[in-house]
């Protein structure tokens, strides 16, 4: 299952738009197995998924140009603006879900981790 998901947010950041060619996607971090993980593990997955928010932040900064720019572009009318509008936002978007997706999984991973180590 933890697969599926990997691959759903693997995905979901590779899809950039030739728009927001200079800017890169960070890889999710890979994730403790709360249910098996010590506490150690777990906190070095808080910190990459730490890392991972701070550098997806950068990259959605990094797209933020190429979005105003498109929208000015549908506001001015010009030819295919819409579609790049679209693409700019699908990728600012994806990485949105991108960070939900990874803190989702690390907050699972946390209840997983607190129901096998109960205190």
């Amino acid at each position: 299952m933890k697969l599926i998901k990997y691959s759903a947010l693997a995905l979901a950041l590779g899809s950039t738009s030739t728009i927001a060619a200079d800017c890169t996607a960070p890889d999710a971090p890979e994730l403790p197995d709360g249910a098996t993980a010590s506490m150690e593990q777990m906190l070095a997955g808080q910190k990459a998924v730490k890392a991972f928010q701070a550098a997806n932040l950068d990259y959605m900064k990094c797209l933020e140009p190429a979005l105003n720019a498109a929208q000015a572009q549908v506001t001015e009318g010009a030819e295919g603006a819409a579609d790049a509008l679209k693409a700019a936002e699908e990728t600012y978007n994806a990485a949105v879900s991108a960070e939900e997706a990874v803190a989702g999984q690390f907050n699972t991973e946390v209840r997983e981790y607190k129901a096998a180590n109960p205190q």
